[in-house]
């Protein structure tokens, strides 16, 4: 009988679910893999939007193309009809301005001095070794009821470590589910749901919102009030994505997940727990780190405090403008060096001041690709906005829009979906906002849409489509965690094709979830963040 029962329970479990489905599944992989190994580089994907643009500037320009539409009503402002037309930028004078600006529209470019500034501060928590232990701190002690709870809500947040928390969290998903006699398939699968899936939400801000602010600044053409454009702009919202995915992932894991892999309950490796173990002098770093932070935050709260304090406007307000909220970016930094070097300090990790500045160049090392393709893409977005070309594009979206009366509702679908989509294909979130940006940040506001809403909907999107896109980065290490911690007895071969089908269920509750919040923030007109 227990033959027969073990038969069945084979008979239902996931491998076999995947072998049936093998051949969608497989049609599927390889229409991706093969879009997707057709792109070009990002860096000659901005070039050939370049050439596009002039092209298109030239030819709608000679064909006279012009747009009339209303402008005014912000601030007081007269309402008046506003004519643009689509600017040649092969005329003799446009070309010159744009060569005179060369270099200032490349060091002069938002993201640009976002990313260098970040990831010199990043560094010092990733190079020491401090994210890691964190997360290791959290979850390694958490009680075993709620270690599924807690993974996922370190994975949701360790965005704020970049590339390094969506890797580790995982990694460490797997070792701590089978330190506890679980199968660790569940912290690997849920600790990539949370950590790439959820990459949108946190409940700190992050270089993913400084980046793409600044590229939302770049790209807002004709938007009026840009002073609600600050990295902050979706922090409401993010603060509450973070909550509710974190139960409704949680709620996932443990009524559906283990239902299709199954669970284990072998509670024999206690050897694997002890290997992620803090150490004296990581204990040591981290009494350090939770000195400084404490000790930085109350500075802060210092210079806040009064009415007349350092980082209050003149009103004596934070909102809609401040010091504070203009300051973000330095707080940031601050934050990060200083809780880095304490780090380093307590661990012995840093040994001399000379560790500092190699620390960080080591982190600079790494996004020198990243430095190399905003190059191309600070033309393309200058040259997009120079020639009008965006204005056009959003008066005649308009038109269409209301021609075919799509509401606010189905216009967020469309650009959830789109953003998904395109985001199997094209894996980098900045290089896929810098193209949809231009165009749909200036389109979205003349329907009264926000920045801050627009950029909400390509961040759900976007997210929730990484942990089933086999292009991703990380799929090297998910496919080797899976195999590294599946059962003795199993012989199959572990692919992509395995990750995808254990991951679409979290892409779709990540999409609906989310979705339905960005509905009641809409309908209910709820601030996404400060000033917005």
């Amino acid at each position: 009988m227990k033959e027969k029962f073990k038969e069945l329970s084979e008979t239902l479990s996931v491998e076999n679910m995947v072998s049936e489905k093998k051949g969608v599944i497989e049609v599927f992989i390889n229409l991706v893999e093969r879009l997707g190994n057709k792109l070009p580089h990002p860096f000659w994907i901005f070039v050939i939007l370049c050439f596009i643009t002039l092209f298109f500037s030239f030819l709608l320009s000679f064909l006279g193309v012009t747009v009339t539409y209303v402008s005014g009503a912000v601030n007081g402002a007269e309402i008046k009809n506003t004519t643009v037309s689509v600017v040649n930028l092969l005329t003799t004078d446009q070309m010159r301005t744009f060569l005179s600006n060369f270099v200032k529209t490349y060091i002069n470019f938002p993201p640009l001095s976002v990313v260098i500034v970040m990831m010199l501060g990043v560094g010092l928590i990733e190079q020491t070794g401090m994210i890691s232990a964190v997360i290791r701190r959290v979850v390694l002690y958490a009680p075993s009821y709620v270690v599924t709870a807690v993974l996922v809500f370190v994975g949701i947040n360790a965005s704020i470590a970049s590339d390094a928390g969506l890797l580790f969290t995982p990694t460490i998903g797997a070792a701590i589910f089978k330190s506890l006699g679980r199968n660790p398939w569940i912290g690997i699968i849920a600790g990539y749901a949370a950590a790439s899936g959820g990459i949108s939400a946190s409940l700190f801000i992050s270089g993913t919102d400084i980046i793409l602010s600044g590229i939302t600044e770049s790209a807002a053409v004709g938007i009026t009030n840009k002073g609600q454009i600050t990295p902050l702009m979706n922090w409401y919202f993010m603060i509450a994505a973070t909550l509710m995915l974190t139960v409704v992932l949680t709620f996932f894991t443990e009524k559906l997940l283990v239902k299709i892999i199954g669970d284990t309950s072998d509670n024999q490796s206690l050897e694997e727990k002890q290997k992620y173990e803090l150490t004296s002098l990581e204990k040591k770093g981290l009494r350090y780190t939770g000195i400084a932070f404490i000790m930085y935050m109350l500075t802060i709260f210092y210079l806040s405090l009064s009415k007349n304090s350092f980082f209050r406007n003149e009103m004596g307000n934070f909102l809609p403008k401040s010091p504070l909220l203009s300051s973000i970016l330095p707080l940031l930094f601050f934050l990060f060096f200083i809780l880095g070097t304490s780090y380093g300090v307590g661990s012995k990790i840093i040994k001399s001041p000379a560790d500092i500045p190699k620390m960080m160049q080591k982190q600079m090392i790494s996004i020198t690709g990243v430095l190399v393709t905003m190059f191309p893409a600070a033309m393309f977005v200058y040259l997009f906005g120079a020639s009008k070309i965006a204005i056009v594009i959003a008066v005649y979206g308009v038109d269409l829009i209301k021609k075919f009366n799509i509401g606010g509702i189905p216009l967020i679908l469309m650009l959830v979906i789109l953003c998904s989509v395109l985001n199997l294909f094209m894996g980098s979130a900045s290089a896929k906002w810098l193209i949809l940006a231009p165009i749909f940040v200036p389109l979205f506001s003349m329907v009264g849409f926000s920045p801050a809403l627009t950029q909400v909907a390509y961040r759900i999107g976007d997210g929730a489509s990484n942990i089933i896109s086999p292009i991703a980065g990380a799929v090297p290490l998910i496919i080797g965690l899976l195999e590294q911690y599946k059962s003795k007895d199993d012989n199959r071969i572990i692919g992509v094709g395995t990750m995808i089908a254990l991951e679409i269920p979290f892409t779709v509750i990540l999409i609906v979830s989310q979705v339905i919040m960005l509905i009641i923030w809409y309908i209910f007109n709820i601030p996404f963040g400060p000033g917005v």
